[in-house]
């Protein structure tokens, strides 16, 4: 396993990150599948493989992904870090969502009673609120690192204005500043590249990536002849996907894929990983699994090392479109004076 620091922390965390979603079932869910026998064998193959990572929410599948994943981490739960979120609808009640304050200290009191301990090593907002002042929110997040309950604070799927301007209030009043992004990104989806990355990274802010293999469209389970991939597959057909990209696209990609796939003996998921695992703004990636074998395999993505002309193909076969004013920026360049502050002459 290899390990870094989470963003500008001491907190030493694993590439991979165990993704707890799977835990748990309800009806109509095609992710959740997992029972409490089936978490246990998971989380112990992945804390043999040297992940110290576990991400979950209160969201996922009605709270029984806390529930099962503090159950069976029981007193390892003390070796192991533990990132959670809040935001979406719990239960039915109207005010039982959001990042007011009073839901977020009813959350986490919550979450804290799931997962059976007495802290949260990183504690997430999991989607933006257009109805609480975001003052409220972060005040609340720093009110809970005070109290001790949260030692981290992070958002995840958040523009990257509202977490500058969240960065900005937390410098001004002296609140816990955010150290991690918990974003979506993938061969198919390069979107923060454009305004997240050079964000966090200017921030100090780390990453935790979520969904890196689309939801299984890049395992290759999906075909141009059976779209509909194999029994139990997590989307009944790709261009009806939750996360929206170009299906036709995506399967070129898989083409690509194949090729370097073969030549390293590895499957598609495990480039797609090692694709992900070169990008110096990608922290950690979080991968989730229903089987042994399918975590086993994602796990063994850590030990592929790509050429540099496969990563330069896979960099350049899913370039992401540049949105304004990014290329305005970049065609407005003062070209003498940048090769005059960087160039040779600056080297010299």
């Amino acid at each position: 396993m290899q390990y870094m620091t989470l963003g500008n922390t001491g907190l030493v965390i694993s590439r991979l990150t165990f993704g707890a979603m799977t835990f748990g079932s309800v009806d109509g869910n095609r992710v959740a599948k997992v029972d409490r026998d089936g978490a246990s064998i998971l989380v112990d193959k992945a804390i043999d493989s040297g992940i110290n990572f576990f991400d979950t929410a209160d969201g996922y599948t009605d709270g029984q992904s806390e529930t099962i994943l503090g159950d069976v981490l029981g007193t390892r739960r003390k070796d192991v870090i533990i990132s959670t979120k809040v935001g979406f609808r719990y239960s039915d009640p109207l005010i039982n969502s959001g990042l007011s304050r009073r839901y977020i200290m009813q959350a986490t009191e919550n979450s804290l009673k799931r997962l059976n301990t007495d802290y949260i090593d990183v504690y997430m907002v999991h989607r933006i609120d257009p109805f609480t002042p975001i003052e409220e929110t972060l005040e609340a997040l720093n009110d809970l690192v005070r109290q001790g309950k949260v030692r981290y604070v992070g958002f995840s799927n958040w523009p990257a204005w509202k977490a500058a301007k969240a960065v900005g209030l937390q410098e001004q009043h002296g609140w816990a500043k955010f150290i991690t992004a918990q974003v979506y990104y993938s061969l198919l989806g390069r979107d923060l590249e454009n305004e997240i990355v050079p964000f966090v990274q200017d921030a100090g802010i780390g990453t935790m990536i979520w969904s890196p293999l689309v939801a299984g469209f890049l395992t290759g389970k999906y075909t141009r002849e059976n779209p509909s991939g194999t029994d139990g597959s997590r989307m009944r057909n790709p261009s009806d996907s939750w996360i929206p990209f170009d299906v036709e696209h995506g399967f070129n990609v898989i083409d690509e894929l194949q090729i370097i796939a073969k030549s390293h003996h590895a499957t598609l998921a495990q480039i797609s990983l090692a694709w992900l695992l070169t990008k110096e703004h990608v922290n950690t990636i979080i991968v989730g699994a229903s089987k042994l074998k399918q975590l086993e395999e994602n796990i063994r993505a850590i030990n592929i090392c790509l050429t540099q002309g496969e990563i330069q193909h896979l960099n350049k076969l899913t370039t992401p479109t540049e949105v304004y004013p990014n290329w305005f920026a970049r065609k407005a360049d003062d070209t003498r004076l940048t090769d005059a502050l960087t160039g040779d002459r600056a080297e010299a």
